[in-house]
């Protein structure tokens, strides 16, 4: 998929996959072959932000391995804590864009979301791995599409401020460089066209409050966890799941990744070494026009 995701992994227990827990992982739908061990966990290269395991006893932190992203499930909510992908140039092509369709790759037992628990809502239906950074094959965008890697989005967020992230990542990708991006939302209670909700499809899903990404960039190579420092550029926002927000630019909504570990929870950045970590997580980019921390 990505030459990334073929080099050798770096401190695979650190990042809390082994072996048997991918081999415990059920086959996607697509009945693509599952990815070896290494191609898949090479996607959490700079940690595993809240330690999610393959394990029937995680269901609302459970890990989910798929060729084209990774993402830690929540059953109780009906969908991603975080969705953990890699970006460039590579990856984006020229296929159109393919169709939601439930994820029967989870087990047994738990939910199972289909297309039509978000009809009438209210709220779009929210990729987290973005669609279009997905188009080079038929197989890689369809997995996009999978319910896993959809949270109910209000439409001036998912096609305002969201969309023009995702547009200026792809811009980064197309310039000659690699990214490795990280997205969820936290919080309950987000408003979209039909005001206010906390929950729908019968209360199936969560409706979060704020949506949040983190972006690391690099310049393509390889080793990219040995090329992290301080002067690496990282770009964290958090973007209310609300409407009215339709012509606000991303940059507005720019902030720290330690802001967004801080409502999060999560550690984003566990195999950079620390020295590294205190000075880009507390870093807003410079393209930030942001006058507040956007996360509270």
């Amino acid at each position: 998929m990505k030459t990334a995701l073929r080099r050798p992994l770096i401190a695979i227990a650190a990042i809390l996959i082994t072996f048997s827990d991918l081999a415990a992982l059920p086959s996607s739908s697509t009945k693509k072959t599952p990815p070896s061990a290494q191609e898949s966990a090479s996607v959490l290269t700079l940690g595993n932000p809240s330690e999610a395991t393959a394990s029937m006893s995680s269901p609302d932190n459970f890990l989910m391995v798929k060729p084209q992203y990774v993402l830690s499930y929540n059953d109780a909510k009906g969908g991603p804590n975080w969705v953990s992908w890699h970006l460039q140039a590579s990856d984006i092509g020229t296929e159109a864009r393919g169709d939601f369709h439930t994820d029967n790759s989870l087990p047994d037992g738990f939910k199972k979301i289909t297309k039509a628990n978000y009809n009438n809502s209210g709220f779009d239906r929210g990729h987290i791995c973005n669609s279009k950074d997905r188009t080079d094959t038929r197989e890689n965008n369809d997995a996009t599409f999978f319910m896993t890697n959809i949270l109910p989005q209000a439409p001036d967020n998912n096609q305002g401020p969201w969309v023009k992230l995702e547009n200026f990542e792809r811009d980064l990708a197309s310039s000659g460089n690699e990214l490795y991006i990280i997205a969820g939302a936290f919080g309950s209670g987000g408003t979209g066209k039909n005001g206010l909700s906390t929950k729908i499809a019968n209360d199936k899903v969560n409706v979060p409050r704020t949506f949040w990404k983190v972006i690391v960039v690099l310049p393509e190579g390889t080793n990219d966890l040995s090329r992290i420092d301080s002067s690496t550029r990282v770009i964290a926002v958090c973007m209310r799941n609300k409407q009215g927000i339709r012509n606000r630019t991303w940059q507005s909504f720019v902030t720290t990744m330690r802001n967004v570990e801080a409502v999060t929870h999560y550690n984003f950045l566990s195999e950079v070494p620390v020295n590294v970590q205190n000075i880009i997580e507390t870093h807003r980019d410079s393209a930030s026009t942001a006058t507040t921390n956007p996360c509270q």
